[in-house]
């Protein structure tokens, strides 16, 4: 027999199902979560989501200034998958078990709006989110982009495609846009751009960076987000050509350890360099590492730092002090081993004030805002600041409901 003649040549064809496609669909177990805990009455803000920017790739390269790399971005033979982000294939998507990847393509969108700010309503109404902080996901990686002069480019491309197509369109989406912090200069110049542009409630750095965290050469950009009162957030990744991740030979070996890893090493470069006292108005948000990394480092911190203070001579209180006062996400929230454990890294972290709930929808380790609504130990005071009230006040926006909400309300 010709192999050719049964080939499965797209995911359709190996699952007929994802021809019809449909993310309310998908979701209609989070969605009826949202009926039965009675969310019409919750603001929820989802401060750590993403899209897949490479869908809309075509219109992104669109916008680099340089003709030449424009050109050999539109060149590629998968603009979808442009050459200029060069980053390797990873598994994320579960090697197809999880169907809201392969099946996006194929789902069927209006013409108007922008088909990426349908899909994002689709989802968050499923959930129970009103405003949801939109970040990119294969361009995560950017960061680690051998060539600089290709990462600003791409950053100033997908931050103008952002702004002019999604965020300018809808007022329940905003996002904390690229910031290319490789290179300092050229990340000035993006803060000036787009600062004030609507929808745009802070700087994304995307952790792993070809320099430390604290290096001088950053200090004009943290000085300039302290003065515009913007926040900065970190976003982890994993990084399998790390010298210590590349020791791992599963793919959850490196995501369990990678997550956390590049924001512990951010988070104690930028505590025992003294940067909150150097920035002391500056926010932080800690994105996509969970919860169980920080409650280890406090300790650690606060043992080593009370043994030898004077290798940091800048801070005037014990590094957990600091943390307590910086800004998290929940996802992904390691809930599998111990409720107690759960409650004292609460406790320890002010998660009442500090933590920002957050889904990483549509990623395969999403959290559905339950996570936090369910939680036993919680006031219901304390889950409407980690749902939604804290997000408004690190990024300084009004809440807006969604409309089956204000429909649910009004009935």
């Amino acid at each position: 027999m010709d192999r050719r003649q049964t080939a499965v040549n797209t995911p359709a064809q190996a699952d007929p199902s994802l021809a019809e496609f449909d993310t309310t669909k998908l979701l209609r177990n989070a969605s009826r979560q949202a009926q039965d805990r009675n969310y019409k009455d919750f603001f929820i803000c989802d401060v750590d989501s993403h899209h897949y920017e490479t869908e809309a790739m075509g219109e992104i390269l669109e916008y680099i200034d340089d003709p030449v790399l424009r050109h050999l971005g539109l060149s590629s033979g998968n603009v979808g998958r442009s050459g200029l982000l060069a980053q390797p294939i990873g598994s994320q998507d579960m090697a197809g078990r999880v169907n809201r990847y392969p099946g996006r393509k194929f789902e069927k969108t209006p013409e108007k709006p922008h088909r990426d700010i349908t899909m994002a309503h689709r989802w968050m109404d499923s959930l129970g989110v009103d405003l949801a902080c939109l970040f990119p996901t294969p361009m995560l990686l950017l960061s680690t982009h051998p060539q600089p002069d290709v990462e600003v480019a791409m950053a100033r491309a997908y931050n103008r495609w952002l702004c002019e197509r999604i965020l300018e369109e809808d007022p329940r989406i905003c996002s904390m846009v690229y910031l290319p912090l490789n290179e300092p200069e050229a990340a000035l110049s993006v803060i000036e751009e787009f600062h004030h542009r609507k929808g745009v409630t802070g700087f994304l750095v995307t952790s792993n960076q070809k320099r430390p965290i604290h290096d001088n050469v950053n200090m004009p950009v943290f000085a300039r987000l302290e003065e515009l009162g913007m926040p900065l957030g970190l976003h982890a990744i994993y990084n399998w050509a790390d010298q210590s991740l590349a020791q791992t030979n599963k793919f959850i070996s490196v995501h369990a350890l990678g997550f956390t890893f590049c924001n512990i090493i951010h988070m104690t470069n930028w505590l025992m360099n003294g940067m909150p006292e150097r920035f002391p108005k500056l926010k932080t948000i800690w994105i996509e590492s969970g919860l169980a990394w920080i409650p280890f480092l406090m300790q650690r911190l606060d043992n080593e730092y009370m043994m030898r203070t004077s290798e940091a001579p800048l801070l005037k209180r014990k590094p957990s002090d600091y943390m307590r006062e910086m800004f998290y996400t929940s996802q992904p929230m390691e809930m599998v081993n111990n409720a107690e454990a759960l409650e004292l890294t609460f406790k320890m972290i002010d998660a009442e004030n500090q933590l920002m709930y957050s889904s990483d929808y549509p990623h395969w380790d999403m959290d559905l805002p339950s996570t936090i609504y369910d939680l036993p130990f919680l006031s219901e005071t304390a889950k409407r600041k980690i749902l939604g009230e804290n997000a408004l006040k690190v990024f300084g926006v009004e809440p807006v409901m969604s409309d089956w909400k204000l429909k649910a309300q009004k009935a």
